[in-house]
């Protein structure tokens, strides 16, 4: 899935740039001259946009002898630690061979090359499955593999030793879930652009029923069936996990209950335009039930008080939403799918409540 290109996304100099009334996403010469100092292919660049483009901003470069991926924030107004493209790339460094990660090829904090810091990985050839399953994994045998690849490949990123792969200072590993509360709710006073009291209530409620964390480990942040990519072929093979700019050292089981606030069972009521993927719906998938006992068994942690981590998932949802609204609403984004999203976030806190009080 691509996204189109504005006029004034991509443009050849800063000065043209300038000319225009927004910022520039990729400026073309100066970023070739930073591939070729990075021995990444040769002259004239093809910039093709990937992914979904509600996150950061996402281009597939392809250029004589290179083919590579480059990441960048969106346009501001960002809120702050937000879409953080440095830490991003840190994360990835650290897990290469530890993890189903793509590889980190090279990385600019000079903000004066495109406009903002941003990496480039490698291409990674496959299946990023979001609104249907490829033909050559669509059988129930290779949908069942797909949600156990999911769950496997997270017990692996939670399992590396992070400390050991060079992590140490990338998150604190104690008061993670507390943090994160704090963190959402100064977001929540960021992003938005109305009252809504079930944002607030729901943060109330998980303050006062905060479980206790085990031991840290690497968190993904957002971690869904959309932000991994599949072999070519079957059998169905999980060869990368993308998206890490939520990630940090902490609560392993915050994953989990993002991973299954997200996953639609078969016989789920339709999630309106927030199921991010009613795909897993088919014959063959497993229930959110069978995930979860997949974790377990395979991480040796019990799932502790999924409704808490479930709830916690959708609140932190309502509040990312909330932000790519006012972004959509302020200009700052082309997206016409954020612009949507205003009845969209009141629902969202609706459903965020009743599964606190236990729906």
């Amino acid at each position: 899935m691509s996204t189109q290109v504005a006029p004034d996304d991509v443009v050849r100099t800063h000065a043209e740039g300038e000319a225009n009334e927004r910022e520039p996403l990729l400026v073309l010469e100066p970023l070739m001259a930073f591939l070729d100092a990075h021995e990444l292919g040769a002259g004239e660049v093809e910039v093709q946009p990937v992914g979904e483009g509600h996150s950061n901003v996402t281009y597939a470069l392809r250029r004589e002898g290179a083919n590579v991926v480059l990441r960048r924030p969106p346009r501001g107004p960002l809120p702050p630690s937000a879409h953080d493209v440095l830490r991003e790339a840190r994360v990835l460094s650290a897990l290469a061979g530890r993890a189903r990660v793509p590889a980190v090829l090279a990385v600019c904090d000079d903000e004066s090359v495109i406009g903002a810091p941003f990496y480039v990985m490698e291409r990674v050839e496959g299946h990023v499955i979001t609104s249907s399953v490829p033909s050559v994994l669509d059988s129930p045998d290779d949908r069942r593999r797909i949600g156990e690849e999911l769950v496997d490949a997270l017990v692996e990123v939670h399992a590396v030793d992070w400390r050991d792969a060079g992590l140490e200072g990338f998150g604190k590993p104690t008061g993670y879930l507390e943090r994160q509360l704090r963190r959402f709710l100064g977001l929540w006073e960021h992003n938005r652009t109305r009252d809504i009291p079930a944002v607030e209530s729901v943060g109330e409620w998980l303050k006062a029923h905060l479980p206790e964390s085990g031991p840290a480990t690497v968190v993904h942040g957002d971690y869904r069936l959309g932000n991994t990519m599949m072999a070519p072929v079957a059998p169905a093979r999980l060869v990368a996990i993308f998206d890490w700019e939520m990630a940090t050292i902490g609560d392993p089981l915050a994953d989990l209950g993002y991973l299954c606030t997200l996953w639609i069972d078969r016989n789920d009521a339709s999630g309106g335009m927030f199921e991010l993927s009613g795909v897993t719906r088919e014959e063959g998938f497993p229930l959110r039930e069978e995930l979860v006992a997949r974790y377990e068994e395979r991480s040796g942690r019990s799932m502790t008080d999924i409704r808490w981590y479930r709830t916690l998932a959708l609140w932190k949802s309502i509040v990312f939403m909330e932000g790519n609204y006012k972004r959509a609403v302020s200009g700052a984004t082309d997206d016409p799918y954020l612009k949507g999203f205003g009845e969209g976030v009141i629902q969202l806190a609706q459903r965020a409540e009743a599964l606190a009080r236990g729906g």
